[in-house]
């Protein structure tokens, strides 16, 4: 089946002949682009798949579950993709990309593991002295072109953006009366489906690192950092104006979605906690609020106020542009935290289960156990939790948050 042009617009067109054969020529480049590009990496794929996952599977270097811990469904995908290329090949573009968007699952486990497949690698390169020089050994050969397996693992990823650009292309130089189009479009939703998990998870293991940093930063375990649905924004120094018109301190402040943590330098004595910081308050940001003192124009810096629940702070600093960014990102992060815990709000009667017999004949046992639970969210542990639970472990553990 082939794609036939989008039918033209009159209008500023000298020949109705003319743009059908700019739109057919559109759609037969993209078409070729399409078959071309499927073809090398296919290539590329079938190389990783004999010069990598078979042979060690046939030696043994690596156990099973290490194996699939690095190279995940890349056999799947490459038997998936072979398929799509020999419909392509054919003509039947339509049908090919239909049946190629059933199997994408397998794209969706690959790329869910993708971060994980890189850190079993790089574990397994510190242990196993076999696995090194074999991974040598076979990078060498000239088919891969001196790419690393760390590259080339990344191919189904980067193909899937690929997919992205070159369907879209192709859909917008295909007439919506094509009978194939319908099968297009739905093959440009599929794929921008899996493209966007990419993203998140990119941005998601970005943010896990981030937190990981400044975690390291802390001096001791009484700070806790990494919590379940937590996203790190900013961090820098301001100046604490104390009340009683003393100097004011600088401290550096850690700005999260939940959360602004103010901590102080360790003394620059020490020489294995030099560089690092000491939690002092940590301040939630569910029923907290930010102003502008002063700062408005363009001047010398300027003051914010923050309130808190049972804290009031005031801050400032002497670049005006930093002042403006630790307000929007104050601003912003408060906004987003009071609006969703009000969509929870309303939810929550719809929710609220019928209380148990036991329940019933106890109330005052039921609200200990409700006070224990909000304890336990201001020190949360690493647990494996569903996104859903993630998320409403997050908003527990910002209206829990204590002075530290």
């Amino acid at each position: 089946m082939s794609f036939s042009p989008r039918p033209p617009s009159l209008s500023g067109c000298n020949s109705i002949q003319e743009q059908r054969d700019r739109w057919e020529k559109k759609c037969s480049r993209a078409v070729k682009e399409l078959v071309q590009t499927e073809q090398h990496y296919c290539q590329q794929l079938e190389l990783v798949t004999t010069f990598f996952v078979e042979i060690l599977k046939a030696k043994g270097t690596l156990k099973e579950d290490v194996r699939e811990g690095i190279f995940s469904s890349i056999k799947s995908i490459l038997s998936m993709n072979l398929s799509l290329l020999v419909h392509l090949e054919n003509g039947n573009v339509g049908k090919g990309l239909e049946q190629f968007c059933s199997h994408l699952h397998h794209y969706n486990a690959y790329v869910d593991n993708i971060y994980n497949a890189n850190k079993v690698l790089a574990i397994q390169l510190k242990k196993s002295k076999a696995f090194r020089r074999f991974k040598k050994l076979q990078e060498a050969r000239p088919q891969f072109n001196n790419q690393k397996l760390e590259d080339l693992l990344q191919m189904p990823v980067q193909r899937i953006n690929q997919y992205e650009h070159l369907l879209q292309d192709l859909a917008a130089n295909t007439s919506p009366d094509n009978p194939g189009y319908e099968q297009l479009s739905k093959a440009v939703a599929a794929v921008c489906e899996v493209s966007q998990r990419i993203h998140d998870n990119a941005q998601r293991h970005e943010n896990h690192q981030q937190l990981c940093r400044v975690q390291k930063l802390l001096k001791g375990r009484k700070t806790r950092v990494l919590a379940p649905g937590r996203w790190f924004i900013r961090e820098g120094w301001l100046k604490i104006v104390p009340s009683k018109g003393s100097e004011t301190k600088p401290k550096m402040f850690f700005l999260f979605s939940d959360l602004l943590l103010e901590a102080k330098s360790c003394s620059p004595l020490s020489v294995s906690n030099g560089k690092k910081f000491v939690g002092q308050h940590a301040y939630p940001l569910q029923d907290a609020a930010v102003e502008k003192v002063f700062g408005h124009t363009r001047s010398h810096g300027g003051l914010l106020s923050l309130t808190f629940p049972k804290a009031k702070l005031l801050v400032m600093s002497n670049n005006h542009d930093d002042l403006n960014d630790w307000y929007q990102c104050l601003s912003s992060a408060i906004r987003k935290l009071q609006s969703k815990h009000t969509v929870v709000q309303r939810d929550e009667p719809c929710r609220r289960p019928l209380l148990s017999p036991v329940d019933q004949t106890n109330p005052v046992r039921k609200r200990n156990m409700n006070t224990g639970a909000e304890l336990e969210c201001s020190a949360p542990k690493r647990t494996k939790q569903s996104a859903d639970t993630k998320q409403s472990s997050a908003e527990a553990s910002t209206s829990s948050c204590v002075i530290l």
